[in-house]
């Protein structure tokens, strides 16, 4: 299985989070989570790790808009000239109205119109090390349009989170709708978010479409993040009405529980008749994962991805959350088990 990684995600390594209640934390999406995986993937027969392909800004620019990309290209530089008073990271402190804002000149206006929440940090190379992780995202669509049947971007930052303006949750380059947005010129595509938490950004940019589905299984946004965004009533808008499903899960959710909702989205999938389907492989559903609450065995993540793999359709997995750094490792060999 060929495996698509880029050493350049080490640039992004931001100092410190704010978690809810003004708790200021080590980051948790950080270098040890890749860290962990590959020395898994190295000692096994089957994994390619490989270098991934430049796609330039066109891919990218075809999921997000222009004006976002260009912020995240200069927002550092800008930080750095307004003399701030801690510039170790750049997180705004006011955050765009529900209503349509106008954009502000400022830096922070900027930041807080672009940026949804505090876990979005921005360092010196965040910008570059998002690009580097869409062009894994990029490398294993190509892979798979190719001929291979599968194909692992192993993704840092993840991506899942980020919507066509903003970042967020990590996120800032959503790799996987760039992935499956440049597979939809070459057939179906359908895209399957299993990360605990709700692929917002993956909805927001597909809503209004209907040449790919979307589909995220996650816990309930009414006692998790993202709050705003995962209900089961959103079903699209538009020419996107009907093609894409949430499936909101309670805490404690188990293995049984998880494969049962499965069960229902593979359901779908199999009825759209996908050319491709890509994977936003959030490991953060695992049982001891500290920053969820459903309870997935390392064994039921096994059986997630045997289940993904009996459809038998060209599959690109994206790595996306996943936070007990100790397990990564063990629960990504375990998914990737049926589908290499």
């Amino acid at each position: 299985m060929k495996v698509f990684y880029s050493e350049t995600h080490r640039a992004h390594n931001p100092p410190f989070e704010v978690f809810d209640g003004g708790l200021r934390t080590p980051y948790l999406e950080n270098p040890d989570r890749m860290d962990q995986i590959l020395n898994a993937l190295h000692g096994v027969d089957w994994a390619d790790v490989c270098v991934p392909s430049d796609f330039g800004l066109g891919p990218i620019l075809a999921v997000h808009d222009r004006e976002y990309l260009d912020f995240l290209a200069s927002a550092w530089t800008d930080w750095l000239a307004s003399n701030p008073k801690d510039p170790s990271a750049l997180i705004p402190a006011t955050f765009a109205l529900r209503r349509d804002p106008q954009k502000p000149k400022s830096l922070l206006g900027r930041a807080g119109y672009y940026i949804m929440d505090l876990s979005a940090c921005i360092v010196e190379g965040t910008h570059v090390a998002s690009l580097a992780s869409a062009n894994c995202a990029l490398s294993a669509a190509d892979a798979v349009a190719m001929g291979e049947h599968s194909s692992f971007a192993l993704c840092r930052p993840p991506g899942h989170h980020a919507g066509r303006n903003y970042a967020g949750g990590y996120c800032f380059i959503n790799n996987a709708a760039v992935a499956a947005n440049w597979l939809s010129s070459r057939g179906r595509v359908a895209v399957l978010d299993i990360d605990y938490h709700c692929g917002n950004g993956t909805q927001d940019i597909f809503y209004g479409r209907d040449n790919v589905l979307t589909i995220s299984i996650h816990a309930d946004p009414d006692f998790e993040y993202p709050h705003f965004i995962g209900f089961a009533n959103e079903h699209g808008i538009g020419k996107g009405l009907g093609y894409h499903h949430n499936f909101p899960l309670p805490k404690g959710t188990d293995d049984i529980v998880y494969l049962k909702t499965l069960d229902r989205a593979l359901e779908l999938i199999s009825q759209y008749i996908p050319t491709y389907l890509v994977v936003s492989a959030g490991m953060d559903i695992y049982a001891d994962d500290p920053l969820g609450t459903i309870k997935v065995s390392t064994d039921g993540i096994g059986k997630i991805g045997k289940c993904i793999a009996s459809l038998g359709i060209p599959t690109v997995v994206v790595m996306e959350g996943g936070y007990a750094n100790e397990a990564l490792g063990r629960n990504i060999l375990a998914f990737l088990g049926d589908l290499k």
